[in-house]
């Protein structure tokens, strides 16, 4: 059987940003055994399963995406929406778009310490939408 959900996040700030709850909020009882899928819609911002307990892993992971590729480098062509444009669109490249997160017993089966963190790369806030599937 599969479900799906379509829920829109609120509007985070530059930087990585835990949204397990979030999502579980979103979803369904899980099965007793399945996967999920959850995917963005957006080429500006990314996924990644990450530490969950210690806030300055995810402030050192956005000092040093932002430091791998800066904001406003003069090479770049894609400016329409401003300096941070086609940073966010590499940093989500790399990051990647989608996730798949083991479900047993009835629950996501994460690592103690990880999270589901959204990547959010635009200086700009903007609402981001995600979709979650569970085939069980």
């Amino acid at each position: 059987m599969i479900t799906q959900e379509e829920i829109t996040l609120p509007a985070y700030e530059r930087g990585i940003h835990i949204i397990t709850d979030e999502v579980l909020d979103a979803l369904p009882e899980l099965p007793e055994k399945g996967l999920l899928n959850i995917f963005i819609k957006h080429t500006s911002a990314g996924l990644m399963i990450n530490e969950n307990a210690d806030p300055a892993v995810r402030f050192d992971f956005n000092a040093i995406m932002n430091k791998l590729i800066p904001d406003g480098e003069d090479y770049y062509t894609h400016t329409e929406e401003g300096p941070d444009d086609m940073p966010s669109h590499v940093k989500s490249a790399m990051m990647g778009n989608s996730l798949n997160i083991p479900i047993s017993n009835g629950k996501l089966n994460l690592g103690v310490w990880q999270g589901i963190n959204l990547c959010e790369f635009r200086t700009y806030r903007h609402e981001r939408t995600l979709v979650l599937t569970v085939y069980s």
